[in-house]
Order: structure tokens, then C-alpha cells, then sequence
């Protein structure tokens, strides 16, 4: 089993739902369904996309998305947004341009990279 494999296992036992296909790049997409989203979204729940890419765990993941339709209470869009289409990303998903400050190879992991997306999440802007 890979060190992805092994770390989706992991992110799996705790998000039962979540899938994970491999790209023919050697990427992989992770899908997670019903992330709680904090006050100020409007909605309560979000499922969150992201990209492992080949070489991962060495090469980190980068941005994630969220399904359309998700925004701020006040109907606007997020900061740091828009549209970025990706193999595997369904279309149209709303793209969040937010990048991880560190990365260890050795410690992090998908779980660790869902902690980056919910402290984006978090800041409410």
C-alpha cells in the first residue's frame, strides 16, 4: 500500500464518506462530503476537493474546492476564488487559491491538509 493509500485510509476512518481517485498523471482526487462550514457561509455543510499530486507526499497539496454554490451569508464570493478547472475536479467547482505555509513529508498528511482547508474556511472573507 502507498503512503497516499495509507494516509486516505486514515482521512477515511474519520470522514467514512470520502473517496479517492487516482488520475492517469498519478495525481489523486480527494473528495470529502459534509464538512461543517462555521457562521457566516451560507451553508452549514460543504464538500471540499482537493488535489494529491504525483509525488505526494513530497509534493504537497495545493488549493482546494468547494461544490458550487457555496459563498458568504451576504451572497458574495469568497476571497481568493474563482474558477480553475482540474483532471478529476468536478466543473464549475468554486476554486479556493490557498496554499499550505509548511509541509513536512515526513508529518503531514491528508488529514493534516484538511486542517489547512478548515482554517481557510474559517476566516470568514
Amino acid at each position: 500500500m502507498s503512503i497516499a493509500e495509507r494516509h486516505f485510509e486514515a482521512l477515511r476512518a474519520k470522514y467514512p464518506a470520502a473517496t479517492c481517485a487516482a488520475n492517469p498523471d498519478g495525481s489523486a482526487v480527494v473528495i470529502i462530503p459534509d464538512v461543517a462550514l462555521p457562521a457566516g457561509w451560507n451553508a452549514p455543510t460543504a464538500t471540499v476537493v482537493f488535489v494529491a499530486p504525483a509525488g505526494y507526499p513530497q509534493a504537497a497539496p495545493d488549493c482546494f474546492w468547494t461544490n458550487p454554490g457555496v459563498a458568504l451569508v451576504h451572497g458574495g464570493a469568497p476571497q481568493n476564488t474563482g474558477q480553475n478547472h482540474q483532471p478529476g475536479v468536478p466543473p464549475n467547482w468554486l476554486w479556493f487559491s490557498w496554499h499550505p505555509s509548511t509541509w513536512s513529508s515526513n508529518a503531514d498528511n491528508f488529514e493534516t491538509y484538511l486542517n489547512v482547508i478548515r482554517q481557510r474556511l474559517h476566516q470568514v472573507r
